[in-house]
C-alpha cells in the first residue's frame, strides 16, 4: 500500500496546493512551507442563516391547474409569467457553510515569517529539504524540511474515534523545535483568548451578508492546547510559542450550538481537550488509525504499474494532461482519494451529509451567488454516487437522516406551494429545512430535486438488502414523495400522459415549437422528472407488496406507471430531454440530467434498449462536439460514468484522464471553472472526486438486481489488474483478477440467499447463493470453488 500517497517536493502557497483531513465533522486542509503552515478548518454545521417560513403569494392547486393548461396549450409566456408570481420566491436567510478559522504556524523565530514564502521557494528547488504529503492509508498528512542541517517534522491527523485534529512536530537535533501559533477567524465575529498557559480558547460565529442578513448563523467554541516536551512554552496575547522544545503535540476541537441551543459549548470543547492530552498523542494516533482503517481497508485496486509513479503528485498530473496515458497507477490513486475523501468527510455518526465541498470550504463558492449548500440537481447526488460501490455504505447514512429531516419540511412546500399532500423540494437546500423553489424559476423550478436526492434511499437499499432500513427509513419516506406526485400531476391532453410541471430539466433551456424570440426553461413532463417518477412509483408498489402494507396506493400506483411517458427519440437521433423534440436553445450546456435512465438507473442498458443505447451515445456526442462545451468537473465524470455504462471504456477513460489531468487542483480535488455558471474564480467543488470515483469502479464492475457484470467497460491502459472489496446491488462483495483485458479469476461473497447472473464478456453465468457463500470463477464464469 506504499503507493497510496499524494506527495510534492514544493510548498503549499495556497488552498488548493493544501492536503485535506477530516473526520466526518471536523475538517482541516494543510497548507505546509518549511517555515510556515496554515491549517484552514471547517465544522460541517457551522453555517450563517436560520430556519425561517418562506413568504407567499400561495396559489395551491387553482394556481397549479391554470399553469399546467397554459403550458399544454402552448402558451409558455403567460404560464411563465404565473409561475414567476406563485412559484419564485424571494431568497432571505438562505445561508451558506463557512470557514471556521485558520491556524497558523511560524517555525523558528516570529521575525522569521516575513521570509516563509522566499524560504519555502528555495526549498522547492532542493528536494531533499522540503517534502509534504498525504499518506491514504493511514489518514495522516505530513511534512519535513531541512533548514541550516536541522531536520524537522511534521504529521497531523483528523481522529474519528476523539473527536480532535492532533499534531506532532518533531526534530532530529535536541532542542530543535521552534514555532509561534495563532488563529484567526474569517467572516464574522472571531475572539481568542489565552488560558492556562497552554490553550487558546476561541469563539465564532458564522456570519455574512450575501446569503443571509449578517446577523444570524450557528456558534461556535473551542480551543487548541499545546504540549511540549523540553523548552519553554508561553501563552499570551492570542499567541503559543514554544522554543527550544525537543517535541511538541497540538490539539484542536471545536463545538456548535446547531440544533443544541443553550449548551456549554466551552465546557464542552474543554472536556475533549482535556480527554485527548490525558490520553497521549501515540494512543491517539494509533487508535484513530485502527478506526480509519476499519474503513478504508476494505478495497484494494491494482491497475497496473507506472514508471512515474514515484514522481511528485502534481507532476503525474501535468504527465497525464500531455501523455492522456502510461499511469494507470494514478487512477488507483485517485479511486482510493475518493475513499479518504469520503471517509474523511462522511462517517456513520456524522450530523450532516457531505456538502458542495465536502467539509470543507475554500472561501469561494459561498462568497458569490452559489452558495456553500446542497445542491440538488446533480452535486450532492454525486457525492454520493460511489458509496455504496465502493465499499463504504456506513458513510451513506447521514445523507439518509437528511432526506429524511428534507421531507418533513417539504410537507410545508407541498401544502403551500401546490395545495398537494406529501413532501416535495426543489433545486437546492441548506440545514434549516429549505425545501421551497429556488428564486429563479429558470433554475429554481427543479420540481423533482428532493426527489432525486431520495434515490439514494433505493441505492442503499438495493444494496444493503436492510429490510429493517425499508421498512422504517426508506418506504416511509418515498411513500409520501409518491403521495406528492400522485396529487400534484395532471393528465396531459394532447397525450394522455401523466406528467408533471411546471418543471424544468436542470438546467438547461430550449426553444419551443414553432415560436420565435427567447427561450424558454419550462415546459410540462421534462424527461428527468418521468425518469424519477417512475424509478419511484415502480419502488413504492414493490416495497409495499413486500412489506405487505398499503393494497390501495398499490392499485393507484399501478394505474399511475401505466399512464406515464415513455423515454422517447429525438429528430436528431438523440435521447429526448423534454416532452416534446424541442432545440435546445444551449446544446453546449454542462447539465445531462435525462440520461439519469442510463446511471445511475438501468432503464438503458445496450443489451436491452439497444435503440435508446444508441440515442443516450447522440446525446454524448452531440454534447462533446460543442466549441463552447461547458467543460466543468461533474460534466467530466458524468462522461465517464455514462460511456462506462454504454461499455465504451476507451471513451470513459479519456473523459477521467480529462477530469483528472485537466480539472483537478495540485491537491488532487476537483474543480468548477471560472466563468460557468457564474463562477467568478476557479471553485472547488467535490463532486468531481466522487463522480470519477464511482466512475472508474463502474468500469470495473456494473451491477442491478440478480445481475453482475465483470469489466464491463476496460481501457487498454488497465489491460492487467485487480480489485478486491468493491460491492454489487444484492449484497455481494467482489473480488477479480484480469490479464490482457481478459478475466482471470472472479470471487463473489454473497450476504444473502439468491439467484445472482454473472457476466464477463461473452460468457455468463447463474448462480444459485447462499447467505455466507463464497463462489470463485473461472475466466469463462465456471465455477471453481464453493465455500
Amino acid at each position: 500500500m506504499s503507493d497510496l500517497k499524494l506527495w510534492y517536493s514544493s510548498p503549499a502557497v495556497g488552498w488548493g496546493q493544501g492536503l485535506p483531513i477530516g473526520n466526518g465533522r471536523i475538517g482541516a486542509v494543510v497548507m505546509a512551507a518549511p517555515q510556515r503552515e496554515v491549517w484552514s478548518m471547517t465544522e460541517v454545521t457551522y453555517w450563517s442563516g436560520r430556519e425561517e417560513a418562506v413568504p407567499g403569494p400561495f396559489g395551491g392547486k387553482e394556481a397549479l391547474r391554470r399553469m399546467q393548461g397554459l403550458f399544454m396549450a402552448g402558451d409558455y409566456a403567460e404560464g411563465d409569467r404565473l409561475a414567476k408570481q406563485y412559484l419564485q420566491p424571494e431568497k432571505r436567510n438562505y445561508g451558506t457553510h463557512l470557514g471556521l478559522c485558520e491556524i497558523v504556524f511560524s517555525f523558528d523565530s516570529p521575525d522569521r515569517q516575513g521570509e516563509a514564502e522566499k524560504e519555502g521557494e528555495r526549498a522547492g528547488n532542493e528536494e531533499a529539504r522540503f517534502r509534504r504529503g498525504l499518506d491514504l492509508d493511514r489518514a495522516v498528512a505530513h511534512a519535513e524540511s531541512q533548514t541550516g542541517g536541522c531536520t524537522l517534522l511534521r504529521e497531523v491527523f483528523a481522529s474519528h474515534a476523539d473527536d480532535v485534529v492532533a499534531a506532532r512536530i518533531w526534530s532530529e537535533s535536541p532542542g530543535g523545535v521552534s514555532f509561534t501559533l495563532s488563529a484567526a477567524g474569517g467572516t464574522g465575529p472571531f475572539i481568542v483568548r489565552s488560558v492556562n498557559g497552554d490553550t487558546l480558547e476561541f469563539q465564532a460565529e458564522a456570519r455574512e451578508q450575501v446569503h443571509s442578513d449578517g446577523t444570524c448563523g450557528v456558534r461556535a467554541e473551542g480551543g487548541i492546547r499545546v504540549v511540549a516536551s523540553g523548552g519553554t512554552l508561553n501563552c499570551r496575547d492570542g499567541r503559543l510559542t514554544v522554543a527550544g522544545a525537543d517535541e511538541a503535540w497540538i490539539y484542536f476541537t471545536v463545538s456548535t450550538d446547531y440544533q443544541h441551543a443553550g449548551a456549554d459549548l466551552q465546557a464542552q470543547s474543554a472536556r475533549s481537550l482535556e480527554q485527548a492530552a490525558a490520553k497521549g498523542y501515540a494512543s491517539l494516533r494509533a487508535d484513530h488509525i485502527r478506526d480509519y482503517r476499519q474503513e478504508f481497508c476494505k478495497v484494494d485496486v491494482r491497475l497496473g504499474r507506472s514508471e512515474i509513479s514515484d514522481l511528485p503528485t502534481d507532476r503525474r498530473i501535468a504527465l497525464l494532461q500531455q501523455n492522456h496515458s502510461g499511469d494507470p497507477e494514478l487512477f488507483a490513486l485517485f479511486l482510493q482519494y475518493g475513499r479518504y475523501l469520503m471517509i474523511a468527510g462522511s462517517r456513520a455518526d456524522s450530523p450532516l451529509p457531505l456538502h458542495l465541498q465536502g467539509i470543507w470550504n475554500d472561501g469561494e463558492a459561498c462568497r458569490m451567488g452559489w452558495s456553500c449548500d446542497y445542491h440538488l440537481d446533480v452535486n450532492t447526488q454525486m457525492n454520493y454516487y460511489p458509496a455504496e460501490i465502493v465499499n463504504l455504505g456506513e458513510s451513506h447514512l447521514p445523507l439518509m437522516r437528511y432526506i429524511e429531516a428534507l421531507s418533513r419540511a417539504g410537507r410545508v412546500t407541498a401544502r403551500d406551494f401546490y395545495g398537494s399532500a406529501g413532501w416535495v423540494a426543489h433545486v437546492f437546500s441548506n440545514v434549516w429545512g429549505f425545501t421551497a423553489p429556488g428564486w429563479d424559476t429558470s433554475w429554481g423550478l427543479n420540481v423533482t430535486g428532493g426527489l432525486w436526492i431520495a434515490m439514494h434511499l433505493i441505492e442503499h437499499y438495493e444494496y444493503s438488502q436492510d429490510r429493517g432500513f425499508l421498512e422504517g427509513q426508506a418506504y416511509p419516506v418515498l411513500k409520501e414523495a409518491a403521495a406528492f406526485f400522485l396529487d400534484y400531476m395532471t393528465i396531459h391532453p394532447a397525450y394522455g400522459w401523466l406528467v408533471t410541471g411546471p418543471s424544468n430539466s436542470p438546467e438547461n433551456s430550449f426553444y419551443p415549437e414553432g415560436h420565435s424570440g427567447e427561450n424558454r426553461q419550462l415546459s410540462m413532463g421534462p424527461t428527468m422528472d418521468q425518469v424519477l417518477v417512475r424509478e419511484l412509483f415502480e419502488f413504492c408498489l414493490n416495497a409495499a407488496a413486500l412489506l405487505n402494507k398499503d393494497e390501495e396506493l398499490q392499485v393507484q400506483l399501478g394505474e399511475a406507471i401505466h399512464k406515464l411517458p415513455p423515454l422517447q427519440i429525438g429528430r436528431q437521433g438523440q435521447l429526448q430531454e423534454w416532452l416534446e423534440d424541442y432545440r435546445e436553445a444551449q446544446p453546449e450546456h454542462r447539465h445531462l440530467s435525462h440520461l439519469f435512465a442510463l446511471y445511475p438507473a438501468s432503464r438503458i442498458t445496450p443489451e436491452e434498449t439497444p435503440e435508446l443505447s444508441a440515442a443516450a451515445r447522440v446525446t454524448l456526442e452531440n454534447r462533446m462536439m460543442q466549441d463552447e462545451l461547458e467543460d466543468v468537473e461533474f460534466t467530466a465524470a458524468l462522461f465517464g460514468l455514462y460511456f462506462a455504462r454504454l461499455h465504451d471504456g476507451e471513451r470513459a477513460y479519456r473523459h477521467i484522464s480529462h477530469l483528472i489531468s485537466g480539472l483537478c487542483l495540485d491537491n488532487l480535488l476537483t474543480y468548477s471553472k471560472a466563468g460557468i455558471a457564474g463562477a467568478e474564480s476557479n471553485i472547488f467543488v467535490i463532486d468531481g472526486n466522487f463522480g470519477g470515483t464511482a466512475a472508474i469502479a463502474e468500469m470495473l464492475l456494473q451491477s442491478r438486481a440478480g445481475e453482475i457484470h465483470l469489466l464491463p467497460a476496460l481501457p487498454a491502459d488497465w489491460s492487467t489488474g485487480s480489485v478486491s472489496g468493491l460491492c454489487a446491488k444484492g449484497k455481494v462483495e467482489v473480488d477479480m483478477d484480469w490479464k490482457d483485458g481478459i478475466l482471470t479469476t472472479a470471487t463473489l461473497r454473497t450476504f444473502s440467499a439468491g439467484t445472482i447472473t454473472v457476466r464477463s464478456g461473452e460468457h455468463r453465468s447463474t448462480l444459485l447463493t447462499e447467505a455466507g457463500g463464497s463462489y470463485t470463477l473461472n475466466s469463462r464464469l465456471e465455477q471453481l470453488q464453493v465455500g
